[in-house]
This record gives structure tokens, C-alpha cells and sequence, in this order.
């Protein structure tokens, strides 16, 4: 079982918006790269896992692009946006995992879990009990238990109820968590 610092992850799945970079205004999506900022500790946190070995791809839901409020054009620019400022920071992305797609038009928006799905299949040998997806929404964490990846979940109140392992306040804690035991959140699911 994988657990807080007890077994370094094979593979962290992050989510993008609300826990790498800022997320927009209610109902509306990062479609300018000057907008695109970083969150306290996120380069530092991705750095951490980079220096531990461990691969860091992103799985996010853009439906504004189905929606037509952000082209694709727009969110390829936010995305290298915020992988420079990521590398600005000394941390790297491994890849980029994106659901353009409206609701109940795929099966990739999370929380259906074919966005991970596909980054397991493009890692072949990893087991998925042995990667953690990190976000700081119910469905991401909903995404990965569909395939049997441990969740944690990003959130002010540690004590919000979750089908999350564990539950953070931001991306630096959970990497804490992840690579060094320090923390009694977590429950078996």
C-alpha cells in the first residue's frame, strides 16, 4: 500500500488549475499566458519530485475550449506558459494530459479516469497502486480511484470529508507527505 513516505511514487498525476498555477474567476478559464500564474511552492514541490525520480504529467479538464471561451491555441500558449515558469523554477513536467472535451461528450473528463488512463498506457509497467494523482478537486481524486490510483486532495480544511487518501493544504504539503512521513491523514479506502 502506498502511503505517505512509505514508498516513493512511480508516477504524480497533477491536476493544473487551483493546484499548479492560480485558478481563474468562477466559471471562467486561464486563456492568457500573462494570467497564467503559479501558486506559493509549486515549482519547489515539482522540483522535489523531480529530484526524487519520480515523473510529473498533468491531467486537466479544459472545456472552455468546447465551449468556445478559449481556443486551442490559447491553452497551448497558457500551458507552455506555465511549463516556463515551472522551469524558471528549476522543475520540469513530463507531460501534459488535456481534456477538451464538454461534459458527457468523452470518456477523458475527469471525473472519468481516460486522461490518467492514457498517461499510465504511456508508461508501460506502472502499477497504478503505485501512483498518486494530486488536485484539489472531488474528481480528480473520483478519476483515479476509477482505476485504482490513490488520490490526494488539495484543500483548506484537512478535515473535509474525501475519498482521498490524504488531504492537504497545497502542493508543497502533499509532496511532503509523499516523500517523507510526517502525517496522520491518511485512510485506507
Amino acid at each position: 500500500m502506498l502511503a505517505g513516505g512509505e514508498v516513493t511514487p512511480s508516477l504524480v498525476l497533477l491536476d493544473r488549475d487551483g493546484t499548479i498555477n492560480e485558478p481563474a474567476a468562477a466559471d471562467r478559464y486561464v486563456a492568457d499566458p500573462e494570467s497564467a500564474r503559479l501558486l506559493p511552492g509549486a515549482a519547489a514541490a515539482i522540483r522535489r519530485l523531480n529530484a526524487a525520480g519520480v515523473p510529473v504529467v498533468v491531467v486537466t479538464n479544459q472545456r472552455g475550449v468546447a465551449t468556445g471561451e478559449l481556443s486551442s491555441s490559447q491553452l497551448d500558449r497558457v500551458n507552455s506558459a506555465i511549463t516556463a515558469r515551472l522551469a524558471e523554477g528549476g522543475a520540469r513536467l513530463d507531460g501534459w494530459y488535456v481534456c477538451p472535451h464538454e461534459v458527457g461528450a468523452c470518456d477523458c473528463r475527469k471525473p472519468l479516469p481516460g486522461l490518467l488512463a492514457r498517461a499510465l498506457a504511456d508508461r508501460p509497467g506502472l502499477e497504478p497502486a503505485d501512483c498518486v494523482v494530486v488536485g484539489d478537486a472531488e474528481s480528480d481524486v473520483l478519476a483515479g480511484r476509477a482505476i485504482g490510483i490513490r488520490g490526494v486532495l488539495l484543500h483548506p480544511d484537512v478535515a473535509t470529508t474525501t475519498a482521498a487518501v490524504s488531504v492537504q493544504r497545497n502542493l508543497a504539503d502533499a509532496v511532503q507527505w509523499l516523500l517523507g512521513p510526517d502525517d496522520d491523514t491518511v485512510t485506507d479506502w
